[in-house]
């Protein structure tokens, strides 16, 4: 088939590039000139596992092309993916200027039937405002399908080649047929393609979303609660994970959520319900522990110094909201960044991907470490904000050499607390009694 895929992001450029991957010929547009010039020349604006090599791959094989031209990916596309941002507004709610601008746009430029696919994540009513604002330019025909991605950053490849289920929004059965057969070749091993009407598909992501946000807070609820009645939340997560109805993922206790979707997709289905007059007490204390648990390191750090860190240099490992993936959007490491610096202490940090992005966003309010053990340099203590697998097995004899004091604070809970208790380290990580030698 003929795609054009509108934004370059995380999802448009996973989605054209996997698209093309199955034999189709795609075309990506975005209107950052820089990107594209780039992405002509084979440089991938992103960091993603596995996906340079189905970049480099398509492109040399000509099914993968990039322009800056709206109408030169649309002209002969019979499927257009709409794959643009949606940022939230100050009041929580998805800005749909760019879906809504395109959509303006594409009813000036179709001139056969095509369907055009919501990628992003949108508000339900999205679809039918894309319709609408096609239709104002266009009385041809065409379809605006709901098909929203469910893709983790640093998993998306596998995400989209082998995914889950494929949720598809669209009553129309021409729309139906074309889009099975786009998506027949992601799933051989029997996994299901659910077609629903628009409102439904666009609530299914919002849901999806909001409900896994819900277990992080929950577990970070319970592990704060664990270490108030000395309790542990390793021996806990895994009693309750292994009941099947609760399942054992997203039950990992620590610095609270981040990135691009969670945050973001949580203030959003809030927003809808107060439009709606309807109030989702959960999911409004689902941000609120959110909110707190990204700072949850600091009482302690604070704590453990009297209150008073001026002068206090500490390593950071970890800057990214998640490992295998270069994104700081809603990054915890920032927040506790910010007020760190705001106290007075200093910080030096290292990211395998993130540091350029950090740097890009705050300057140099921080140094930045040629490499995890050149962070630990004359550092008061350690504080691990992202679980990277190279963190996972360090060598403690290098800390103990570089660190001032044997001292981490781990947001992510990398270590065991007898194994720390054993190399004689002060050990506060989260849901778990602290290590105190």
């Amino acid at each position: 088939m003929n795609i054009a895929v509108v934004g370059t992001g995380y999802v448009g450029l996973v989605t054209g590039t996997c698209l093309a991957e199955t034999g189709n010929d795609v075309v990506c547009v975005d209107i950052d000139q820089e990107k594209v010039h780039k992405m002509k020349n084979g440089i991938i604006p992103i960091y993603e596992p596995h996906l340079d090599n189905l970049f480099e791959r398509n492109i040399k094989q000509n099914r993968l092309r990039f322009t800056t031209e709206l109408k030169d990916a649309v002209e002969h596309a019979s499927v257009i993916f709409l794959a643009l941002p949606t940022p939230p507004g100050e009041d929580g709610s998805a800005d749909l200027q760019y879906i809504l601008k395109v959509a303006d746009d594409l009813g000036k430029m179709l001139k056969e039937y095509a369907i055009v696919i919501d990628k992003s994540t949108v508000p339900v009513g999205t679809a039918d405002k894309v319709r609408a604002g096609i239709s104002a330019n266009y009385d041809g025909e065409f379809d605006v399908v709901s098909n929203p991605e469910f893709l983790r950053e640093g998993f998306a490849v596998d995400d989209f080649m082998k995914p889950d289920r494929v949720v598809i929004g669209t009553e129309s059965k021409r729309a139906q047929e074309t889009l099975e057969d786009l998506f027949k070749p992601f799933v051989r091993q029997g996994n299901p393609i659910l077609f629903m009407d628009e409102k439904s598909a666009e609530m299914t992501k919002y849901a999806a979303n909001a409900f896994l946000a819900t277990k992080i807070s929950f577990m970070n609820e319970i592990a704060n609660l664990c270490e108030i009645v000395g309790a542990d939340v390793d021996k806990v997560r895994i009693g309750i994970g292994s009941d099947t109805r609760i399942g054992n993922r997203f039950l990992f206790p620590g610095i609270g959520y981040g990135g691009s979707c969670f945050p973001k997709d949580v203030q959003a289905i809030l927003k809808t319900a107060k439009d709606h007059n309807y109030n989702l007490q959960i999911l409004d204390s689902v941000m609120k522990v959110n909110e707190t648990q990204k700072t949850i390191l600091l009482p302690a750090i604070l704590d453990y110094y009297g209150k008073d860190i001026k002068g206090k240099h500490f390593a950071m490992w970890g800057l990214a909201f998640k490992p295998d993936t270069d994104d700081i959007r809603e990054a915890p490491s920032l927040y506790i960044i910010e007020e760190l610096v705001k106290a007075g202490a200093t910080v030096k940090a290292f990211d395998p991907e993130a540091m350029s992005n950090v740097q890009g966003q705050i300057g140099n309010k921080i140094e930045y470490a040629n490499d995890q053990y050149d962070a630990l340099d004359d550092a008061d203590a350690l504080i691990i904000c992202t679980e990277w697998s190279v963190f996972r097995t360090p060598d403690f004899n290098v800390l103990s050499n570089k660190l001032k004091n044997k001292t981490i604070f781990d947001g992510r809970n990398l270590y065991a607390t007898n194994k720390m208790k054993e190399r004689g380290y002060y050990y506060k990580s989260i849901g778990r009694q602290t290590v105190n030698p």
